[in-house]
C-alpha cells in the first residue's frame, strides 16, 4: 500500500472516532450545565419558554464553535456568556411594547399566592438595575460564580465586581423599599 494511501485510510478511520469524542463530550458538556444555563435564561428572560429557546440557541452555537473552547476551564463562563448574548440578540430588532399598567395594578389582578406578585417585584426591581450592576449580581446569585470568575467574565478587575455588587445591593434594597417600605417596616410587619 503506497504512502499516500495509508495517509488517507488513516484519516477516514480516524474521522468517526475523532466525530463520536467531541459528540459524547459536549453531550457531557450539555449535562453538567444545562441545568445552570436553565436557570439564569430564565433570570435574564422571565420566561420558561423563552428560557429554554435561549439555552437551545446557546447550545447550538457551543456546539459549532466547541473547538474554539481554548481553556476547558472556561467552558462555563464562555457558555454563561454566549447565553448573555443570546438574551442581547433577541431584544436587537425589536421594541418592546410598554404598558401604562401599574405593577401593583397587575399583581391585584392575578390569580395565584402572595409571593408570585413579591417575586415580580423582585423581577421588576432588578430588572430597574443599571446593566454594569445588574449582570454581577445574577451572575453571583443565578450563576453562583465567585469574585474572580464575574470580573473574568465581564472583562473588569474583582474590586470593580466587587463595587458593583456592593452598589446593586444597596440599590435593590432602595427600588424595594420604595414597593414596600423600608426593611425594618416590612420585616415588622
Amino acid at each position: 500500500m503506497s504512502a499516500l494511501a495509508q495517509v488517507s485510510a488513516t484519516a477516514f478511520s480516524a474521522a468517526p472516532i475523532a466525530d463520536r469524542a467531541r459528540t459524547l463530550g459536549f453531550d457531557r458538556l450539555v449535562r453538567m450545565f444545562s441545568s445552570d444555563l436553565k436557570r439564569y435564561a430564565y433570570w435574564l428572560s422571565g420566561d420558561h419558554a423563552t428560557a429554554e429557546d435561549l439555552v437551545q440557541e446557546t447550545l447550538l452555537r457551543a456546539w459549532r464553535a466547541l473547538e474554539q473552547l481554548r481553556d476547558p476551564q472556561a467552558v462555563k463562563g464562555w457558555l454563561f456568556t454566549t447565553l448573555r448574548r443570546e438574551n442581547a440578540r433577541r431584544f436587537e430588532r425589536i421594541q418592546p411594547e410598554y404598558s401604562d399598567i401599574e405593577l401593583d395594578t397587575l399583581c391585584a389582578d392575578r390569580v395565584g399566592s402572595e409571593v408570585e406578585c413579591d417575586t415580580e417585584v423582585v423581577r421588576d426591581a432588578i430588572a430597574r438595575l443599571p446593566r454594569a450592576y445588574r449582570e454581577p449580581l445574577l451572575l453571583q446569585v443565578v450563576g453562583g460564580y465567585d469574585y474572580h470568575e464575574i470580573a473574568d467574565m465581564l472583562g473588569v478587575t474583582q474590586s470593580a465586581v466587587t463595587s458593583r455588587l456592593f452598589r446593586a445591593r444597596q440599590k435593590l434594597t432602595e427600588l424595594l423599599a420604595s414597593s414596600y417600605g423600608p426593611a425594618s417596616a416590612v420585616l415588622a410587619g
